[in-house]
């Protein structure tokens, strides 16, 4: 049999549920190649070892990026409290990178200048950006604006 044309891995202890080839199936990160029996494996940047794929987490690039889930970058592990806050300042000019910076790792509301408000999670405070987790059809998700389009926000 010709294993580098067959479709699927040869070997079933390193196949996913479908069959497939699944990223790193030896015993480091990468991916396992068809015709090399659990001898080899070439990591590639993306692919955990052992790879595994948990959780979604910052995207790579981003701040608290390289995909951990864990530590300060992750999600909260409650949702956001239970109550809409009322806006108390309004302001025209951009959001201040430092008032902000006083929020990290809290929840905080945050009112844009289009109106939209939502529960957040800042993790990240740039100079004209933050980034964090915005809580969006009851989860988390990883989330990142310009201070600019920030009307008011406020922490607890």
């Amino acid at each position: 049999m010709d294993y580098m044309n067959y479709p699927f891995y040869p070997y079933p202890h390193e196949q996913n549920e479908h069959g497939r080839i699944f990223p790193g199936g030896g015993s480091g990160g990468g991916i396992g190649i068809p015709g090399f029996p659990g001898g080899i494996n070439i990591s590639i940047p993306g692919f955990p070892p052992g790879g595994g794929f948990g959780p979604p987490g910052p995207p790579p690039g981003f701040p608290g990026g390289g995909g951990g889930t864990g530590g300060q970058d992750g999600p909260p592990s409650a949702p956001p409290p239970n109550f809409t806050p009322q806006m108390q300042q309004v302001s025209t000019f951009a959001v201040d990178p430092g008032a902000i910076r006083g929020c990290l790792f809290r929840n905080t509301f945050v009112w844009l200048q289009n109106g939209n408000s939502f529960w957040f999670y800042p993790t990240f405070v740039g100079r004209t950006s933050v980034a964090g987790w915005r809580w969006r059809n009851w989860r988390w998700t990883y989330y990142g604006t310009d201070l600019r389009r920030i009307r008011s926000f406020q922490c607890f």
